[in-house]
């Protein structure tokens, strides 16, 4: 692997710099997380990466698409190294070197998603109008919205059988998703082809489409503004920093304590 691919995109090493192993890689979620909270909150995050720039690996990790991100980063003018989007079912790097390092990761989602997954969900949606389809997604998933809770849930039962995975998320997201895919599962993949430490990286978010990147056991924030299914799903996590702040202030508060902790754990600490 090249030193450019290691470094991430438009990071090149200086001499002094810190080393692969020592940078912090955030794998952030968008909505609600990296772009919630008030206009000064989301300045003082995205001041404080763009200081430490040079030992920041960028991830933006969402349920939106690939084109979404690409025109929130222009508007705020801090570009991601990596973007892995529509809950985990596409990846995309901003350097052409890094590409060819995730190659592998992109072979593994066209390999999930069989070219039959789409007539057959939309199939068998017909059978549940309570569920709508949402006007516009990307990835390897069929998306729709609910607002009768059983009747997702009977659904999610269904197609679960058919050998697919189901997300629902903040009280009206419901994803079709290859088996085995979700944020998580391709952050790791991602992170492996890369050759980032995980025990580097710091993952953040805000609802249920967040939890399989707390469950890869990954160090994680969950910003106050969490959805409170998220929330009884994390009782007990270790691995969790729970913080008293919303949307970009809670993440800036973990990454401040995660990115020079004083010891192993004590960053986790609510104080």
């Amino acid at each position: 692997m090249s030193a450019a691919a290691m470094n991430g995109p438009g990071m090149a090493r200086q001499p002094g710099a810190p080393a692969t192993s020592r940078r912090t890689v955030l794998a952030t979620d968008l909505d609600g997380t990296f772009v919630g909270g008030s206009e000064e909150q989301r300045a003082s995050l995205y001041g404080w990466i763009r200081e430490h720039r040079d030992d920041v690996v960028l991830m933006f990790v969402s349920g939106r698409g690939q084109a979404h991100m690409r025109e929130l980063a222009d508007g705020i003018g801090l570009r991601p190294d990596y973007c892995i989007g529509d809950v985990g079912t596409s990846v995309e790097a901003a350097d052409p070197q890094a590409r060819e390092v995730i190659a592998p990761v992109l072979h593994w989602l066209s390999d999930t998603w069989p070219a039959y997954a789409p007539r057959r969900i939309e199939e068998f949606m017909q059978r549940h109008p309570r569920l709508r389809p949402q006007e516009v997604t990307g990835g390897l998933r069929k998306s729709y919205l609910y607002d009768d809770e059983p009747a997702a849930l009977r659904a999610a039962g269904e197609l679960r059988t058919m050998g697919f995975d189901v997300l629902l998320s903040d009280g009206q997201y419901f994803d079709v998703l290859p088996r085995g895919v979700q944020k998580g599962p391709t952050l790791l993949r991602v992170l492996r082809a890369l050759g980032l430490p995980s025990q580097r990286t710091l993952v953040a978010g805000d609802t249920l489409n967040d939890l399989s990147m707390f469950r890869t056991g990954l160090h994680g924030v969950a910003v106050a503004n969490r959805e409170p299914a998220l929330a009884r799903a994390l009782r007990g996590c270790s691995n969790v920093y729970l913080s008293p702040l919303p949307g970009a202030a809670g993440v800036l508060d973990a990454l401040r304590r995660f990115h020079n902790p004083s010891g192993a754990q004590s960053w986790l600490r609510n104080s």
